[in-house]
């Protein structure tokens, strides 16, 4: 794990300045896919709050499926614990602006969450009550045989659908970085999370290398991750990604 200071020296590729303050948190992801959608504009925009703008590449507005592993989550100055810094997480995602100030980085494009399944119950807890992301407990398989990963994920929050995830992936091509302006630059160089809570918008910022991405094929059997908010998923094939590990640190909530 590459220290917070190794981290912080490589900035070149943030498509804004890192934020004031100190850092509170270290996490490192291994083994993610991104599998992105397109969904119109106009099914979108009633499921973001409206208070935040939506982010569109070329015109098109995407969602993403991003299932990984979390590791050495620990908050600054604190080791981590294997039973509690260790743990998988799925997310479901689209990207979005907040526009209030459009000289400021408020103006800067970041992540909304839909949802983040979870397989540590204390995680998912302070998450929930802390930084009022919507997390839900799950579970969660992950192992990986060669170079091909096999994960799994079930919700079981109270009070919520069993939605499912079931998928095995691989890269299929060299490490790459993207270029600013391409789409995968749109859809993975995000170094900030956006939500409403009580009707202020909150932003998490976060910093990390720039991504090594790797072109993927993915067999995704089964994925109902998104049924609660109507997308469908089996209507076209994803654009897919991997990434075998990125180290992170992490800014509060602001």
């Amino acid at each position: 794990m590459a220290s917070a200071a190794e981290i912080l020296r490589e900035t070149a590729h943030r498509p804004f300045p890192l934020p004031q303050g100190a850092w509170v948190m270290r996490q490192s992801w291994d083994e993610l896919l991104f599998a992105h959608w397109k969904v119109p504009f106009n099914r979108l925009r009633p499921l973001v709050p409206a208070e935040l703008e939506l982010d569109t590449y070329e015109g098109d507005c995407y969602v993403g499926v991003v299932p990984f592993a979390m590791r050495h989550v620990r908050p600054r100055y604190a080791p981590s614990v294997p039973l509690l810094s260790h743990f998988l997480e799925l997310n479901l995602r689209t990207y979005v602006k907040d526009t209030r100030d459009r000289d400021s980085q408020a103006g800067q494009g970041g992540v909304y969450f839909f949802s983040l399944d979870c397989n540590n119950p204390v995680a998912v807890e302070v998450a929930r009550k802390a930084y009022f992301l919507p997390y839900y407990n799950a579970l969660m398989k992950m192992s990986k045989v060669n170079d091909e990963v096999h994960y799994q994920s079930v919700r079981i929050h109270a009070g919520e659908p069993q939605l499912k995830f079931q998928a095995s992936y691989r890269p299929i091509g060299p490490v790459f970085h993207s270029q600013p302006g391409s789409l995968e630059s749109f859809l993975t160089e995000r170094y900030c999370l956006l939500l409403t809570s009580g009707g202020t918008i909150k932003r998490g910022d976060i910093h990390h290398p720039q991504w090594p991405l790797q072109v993927a094929e993915a067999k995704i059997q089964t994925n109902t991750i998104g049924d609660k908010y109507g997308f469908d998923f089996s209507s076209e094939a994803p654009i897919l990604h991997y990434a075998q590990h990125v180290d992170t640190v992490e800014w509060p909530l602001r």
